[in-house]
């Protein structure tokens, strides 16, 4: 947290240096504040235009904040979890390690080294195929077409979601070169290191961890989920998929449908969404991508197992089978922290940005998950905040993206045993 802080700061200085911003324009202290927590936690809302306001060394420090971070955040999880798993039992250690092949301490460099290699590798191969298309296909000069390339695909990559362009992406709404190399770039980074690293080893997916075996499924549901969601919902709608033919709209379809979850990009304008879009959206961004990715929320992890607690009381069952394994009453109890804790943030983040402004409720609950889950989709209100409601969406950025990580890490690192058990009763459920 206090490395945050010191970015944060960092940040928020250089951005309000007359060289951040293009020529004949001021950045205010709370501008500047705004953009530094927005870019390091890799949410995106942004209170003015990137690409008209920024100039290149502000939009270039935007990236380098991201790509901070990005790569901080995956490594910083992936550590916090073999820190917790050498507090463990020695057998269950042992069990652990030897399905998954958990890095112990000692391994620090390269899990560091593995997270920087895969970033920056799937970061380079989007920009290519970004400033190739357009280069070659809208006739961008080749040093404005790489260069946004490469804005665009560390955005994507680090779940920012901010473009050059003040209509975001909408002006590629219907080419499939641009729109799907951003979602193939932005799901690599919301999957989550400990996945990439373990898919990208090739190891069989029967020899995959839990952790792996839980993401992948639920993560691409969730994306599923969305992307029919949206396209239900929005097939006729004259502001967004009205106009469009079948495969454009379907293309359309996946890339909203992804989004949610990952970067927070959009090809089509947000604020003309049904409200029943906006829920739906509000519920994948609060649960977020995998765990020690670059996306914001509760993550899927905790949501699966919420929903496998679910499962196994309603069954009747004593204890919560997964996969063939068995959930630790702690890893329970931590899912559930997890995601009440949550809840409750965003729930007083809209109550008082409610309280303080003229807002409607679906766009006041859809910038506070938007805020939390790290995604940057807004439905346009952002910059129209009172002082107020944005100091509650920065603090809203921060708990969503490094607030799961550092409560469960200190749940599980201060956990000890109790030596006694009190007399046990039954309360009224229900």
């Amino acid at each position: 947290m206090v490395s945050f802080l010191a970015a944060v700061t960092a940040g928020t200085s250089l951005f309000m240096l007359p060289l951040a911003a293009e020529p004949g324009k001021t950045t205010p202290f709370m501008t500047a504040f705004f953009t530094a927590v927005s870019g390091l936690t890799g949410t995106g809302l942004a209170v003015v235009d990137t690409g008209t306001h920024w100039s290149t060394f502000g939009e270039v420090l935007l990236l380098v904040l991201a790509q901070i971070g990005g790569i901080g955040i995956m490594t910083l999880a992936s550590l916090l979890a073999m820190m917790v798993s050498n507090r463990i039992g020695l057998q269950l250690q042992l069990t652990v390690r030897t399905e998954t092949n958990t890095l112990n301490l000692g391994h620090v460099r390269r899990v560091a080294l593995g997270v920087v290699v895969i970033s920056l590798v799937v970061e380079a191969i989007g920009a290519v195929v970004l400033g190739l298309r357009l280069w070659l296909g809208y006739g961008y000069p080749p040093g404005q077409a790489f260069y946004s390339g490469v804005f665009h695909s560390v955005s994507a990559f680090n779940s920012v979601g901010l473009s050059l362009y003040p209509d975001n992406l909408t002006r590629f709404a219907t080419d499939p070169w641009v729109s799907l190399t951003v979602v193939a770039v932005a799901v690599t980074g919301g999957l989550g290191f400990p996945v990439l690293f373990e898919v990208l080893r090739g190891r069989r997916r029967k020899r995959w961890s839990l952790h792996t075996r839980i993401t992948v499924p639920v993560y691409l549901s969730l994306i599923a989920f969305g992307v029919l969601m949206f396209l239900v919902v929005e097939w006729a709608r004259a502001g967004t998929l009205g106009p469009y033919g079948v495969w454009e709209k379907l293309l359309i379809g996946v890339f909203h449908g992804v989004q949610p979850g990952t970067a927070g990009f959009n090809t089509v304008d947000v604020s003309q969404f049904q409200p029943a879009t906006l829920l739906v959206n509000d519920v994948l961004m609060f649960i977020g991508g995998g765990s020690a990715g670059t996306t914001g929320g509760i993550k899927v992890t905790t949501f699966a197992l919420l929903a496998f607690v679910l499962l196994a009381e309603v069954r009747a069952e004593p204890s919560v089978h997964v996969m063939g394994r068995r959930l630790g009453n702690d890893v329970q109890r931590q899912a559930v922290t997890v995601a009440l804790m949550g809840v409750a943030a965003v729930m007083i983040a809209t109550l008082i940005m409610l309280a303080t402004t003229s807002f409607r409720l679906d766009a006041v609950l859809f910038e506070a998950a938007s805020a939390f889950g790290g995604v940057g989709m807004s439905t346009g209100i952002t910059a129209q905040l009172p002082v107020v409601g944005q100091l509650v969406i920065m603090v809203l950025m921060f708990l969503g993206r490094l607030g799961p990580i550092t409560l469960v890490s200190a749940l599980a690192l201060r956990e000890r045993g109790r030596r006694y058990e009190l007399p046990e009763e039954r309360p009224i459920v229900g």
